[in-house]
C-alpha cells in the first residue's frame, strides 16, 4: 500500500515539502536525532530502526513530555551523551501514535523503517 494517492490530484492536496518540511525544517531534524539516539540507546549495533514493541505506551509518553516540555533529558548511548529536548521526544511520540492510528484503520502498512 502507498503511503500517498495513486490520483494525481489527491496527491497535490498532501504538499509535505511545502506543507511540511518548508514550515518546520529544524523540529523535524530534531526528532530525526530522537530517531538516531533512540536507535543507539534501545538498538546498539543494529541498522536504525523503530522497534515497535519495545514501548507502545505513547499516550502516556506524549504526556509526560509535555509535562517536561521546554526542559531536556539526558541520555548516554553507545558511549556518548545527548541531550535532548523533551519536546523533540513528545513530537516522535505524536508521530508514532499518529501512524500506528492510521495503520489501524487501514490506511497505510508498516513503513520499511519499522519492525
Amino acid at each position: 500500500m502507498s503511503v500517498l494517492p495513486q490520483d494525481s490530484e489527491a496527491r497535490k492536496e498532501i504538499p509535505m515539502a511545502r506543507g511540511l518540511l518548508d514550515y518546520f525544517p529544524a523540529a523535524l531534524a530534531e526528532v530525526s536525532r530522537v530517531s538516531l539516539i533512540g536507535n543507539e540507546k534501545h538498538n546498539p549495533g543494529e541498522e536504525m530502526h523503530h522497534a515497535r514493541g519495545k514501548s507502545m505506551d505513547h499516550a502516556d509518553c506524549i504526556m509526560r513530555h509535555l509535562t517536561e516540555r521546554g526542559c531536556t533529558d539526558v541520555v548516554f548511548a553507545n558511549g556518548r551523551t545527548y541531550q535532548v529536548r523533551h519536546s523533540a521526544y513528545l513530537a516522535w511520540r505524536a508521530l508514532a501514535l499518529l501512524q500506528q492510528e492510521i495503520e489501524e484503520d487501514g490506511l497505510s502498512t508498516m513503513p520499511r523503517g519499522a519492525k
